[in-house]
Formats: C-alpha cells, sequence, structure tokens
C-alpha cells in the first residue's frame, strides 16, 4: 500500500508542478507582450500589467505549494520540510503585496472618480 502510495504522489506532484509551471510561463509571456502594448501608456495601465503578473505568479506558487504539501506528507525529511516552508514564505509575502497594491489602486480609483 505505501508503494502504491508513494508512486501516486510522485506522479501527482509531476503534474502539479507542470500546472504551476505552465501557470508561470502564461503569465511571464503575457506580461512581457503588454509591457509593449503598453509603453507609451499612462502609469496606471502599466501598474494593471504588473497587478496582473503578480496574480499569475500567485497562482503559479499556489500550485507548487500545493505540489510540495504533497510531496512533503509522504516524504517527512527536513529539505522536503525546508522547500515547503520557503515556498510558504514566498507566496505569503507576494499575497500581501499583492493585496496592498490592490488596495492602492482601487482607493486611487476611487479619487478619480
Amino acid at each position: 500500500m505505501r508503494e502504491w502510495l508513494n508512486a501516486f504522489t510522485e506522479q501527482a506532484v509531476v503534474v502539479i508542478d507542470i500546472m504551476a509551471a505552465v501557470l508561470i510561463v502564461i503569465g511571464t509571456v503575457e506580461a512581457f507582450l503588454m509591457v509593449f502594448v503598453t509603453w507609451s501608456k499612462p502609469n496606471h495601465e502599466k501598474r494593471d500589467v504588473w497587478l496582473r503578473y503578480a496574480r499569475w505568479l500567485i497562482a503559479g506558487l499556489t500550485f507548487q505549494l500545493a505540489a510540495d504539501i504533497i510531496e512533503t506528507s509522504v516524504r517527512m525529511t527536513w529539505t522536503a520540510l525546508g522547500q515547503l516552508a520557503i515556498v510558504a514564505v514566498i507566496r505569503t509575502f507576494l499575497n500581501y503585496f499583492l493585496e496592498k497594491d490592490l488596495a492602492d489602486a482601487r482607493e486611487k480609483q476611487r479619487s478619480i472618480v
């Protein structure tokens, strides 16, 4: 039974990591292209590009965190636990600053209207 669990989780982790990589690549390509589209636009449009990019990164990191949680639950090693902690900390900081930027953007929109 343990072998089956290990085999299943290994495959699940690979699939979820691929999904995370796809999200990050799509977001990166989109942000790269949008930089050229918004090159001569006002700063708030450029900021929207980076906020959208941050959302893609957070989505990718969330998937990576899920994969790390699955992997850590099967292989309780200090290395796996350390990797899980690092991803969780990065995701938490990104999420915090994204939410702060979104709140600032909402506040600026209210003041314009």
